[in-house]
């Protein structure tokens, strides 16, 4: 069998499949569903429907994934794309609002690009259905700032050893709130805690499925860019400062704004992660001596 006839047969296989299948791209861009995935989340790839806009869509007219009560869902979505496209496979459960419940997979190539399947688990979930939630709920938990909703130092971690471990570029960004101690010091920790969420967003809000960013002490974060030379990272880190400095986190208090320092190093030959982080953190450095609200990267 020739190979446009063996992917021939595979594409119908994914169509016909009873699985919930679909394909999405570098960008999470939805390329391609089958029929049981477009009636399981009642939307057709166009070429611009991204999975974060299948989730709000799904979740605002009641029939998406079940969000708890304790999260809003901007913070829930945050929280699941700081974790999705990370690692080669990775399978869990969830449920809906009518009721089912889904064991879902993703499988993500070094490109990026991602495979989905979506198999309705409703019945077997009958049995061990708190045992499951309990452990869900505390692996999500293991992995996430209980403030912003994105990944916790221990994630971060994870995966710069995952990323060290694989050939390529990486470039790693330290960045630091400045002056963030007179926040919580002039207007109390509540409005702290809200341009630290303000910053959180900005920080999804320009990176890549592949990147990883986290929230890894009280006002540090990290950005983890793979496959991203310096040329093509510093852009990157200077729209986010923008948006930083242009921002409006405290409605009550609009002429309160905050700016935000970060130091950039991309990964050398023979370099350990710590001796990568380091350099991260003393260009950061550097940028805070030199007046702050700046990107300095390491030599």
């Amino acid at each position: 069998m020739s190979e446009s006839m063996l992917a021939e047969m595979a594409l119908t296989l994914l169509r016909e499949s009873e699985l919930s299948v679909a394909i999405f791209d570098d960008g999470d861009v939805l390329r391609f569903a089958n029929a049981g995935f477009v009636q399981r989340f009642h939307m057709q790839p166009d070429g611009r429907i991204t999975w974060a806009d299948i989730m709000r869509t799904n979740h605002a007219l009641g029939r998406g994934t079940r969000v708890s009560g304790e999260v809003d869902f901007e913070t829930w979505l945050a929280s699941a794309r700081s974790r999705r496209g990370k690692q080669p496979f990775r399978a869990f459960e969830g449920d809906r609002h009518d009721g089912q419940w889904h064991w879902l997979t993703e499988t993500t190539l070094a490109n990026g690009w991602m495979l989905c399947t979506v198999m309705d688990t409703t019945e077997l979930h009958r049995q061990g259905r708190s045992l499951r939630a309990t452990r869900d709920r505390a692996l999500h938990a293991a992995q996430t700032d209980a403030l912003t909703g994105i990944s916790n130092r221990a994630w971060m971690q994870q995966q710069l050893d995952r990323l060290m471990a694989r050939p390529g570029t990486l470039t790693l960004v330290a960045l630091d709130l400045d002056h963030f101690k007179q926040i919580n010091d002039s207007l109390g920790h509540p409005a702290g805690d809200a341009v630290l969420r303000d910053f959180a967003r900005h920080l999804q809000a320009d990176t890549r499925r592949a990147d990883s960013y986290g929230r890894v002490g009280g006002e540090e974060f990290m950005l983890l860019l793979p496959d991203c030379p310096m040329a093509q990272a510093q852009p990157i880190v200077d729209r986010l400062l923008g948006r930083a400095r242009t921002s409006i986190p405290l409605p009550e208090a609009p002429r309160q704004r905050y700016t935000v320092s970060a130091g950039l190093a991309m990964r050398q030959p023979g370099e350990t992660a710590q001796q990568l982080v380091a350099r991260a953190d003393a260009a950061l450095y550097q940028a805070k001596r030199e007046g702050r609200d700046r990107l300095v990267c390491a030599a």
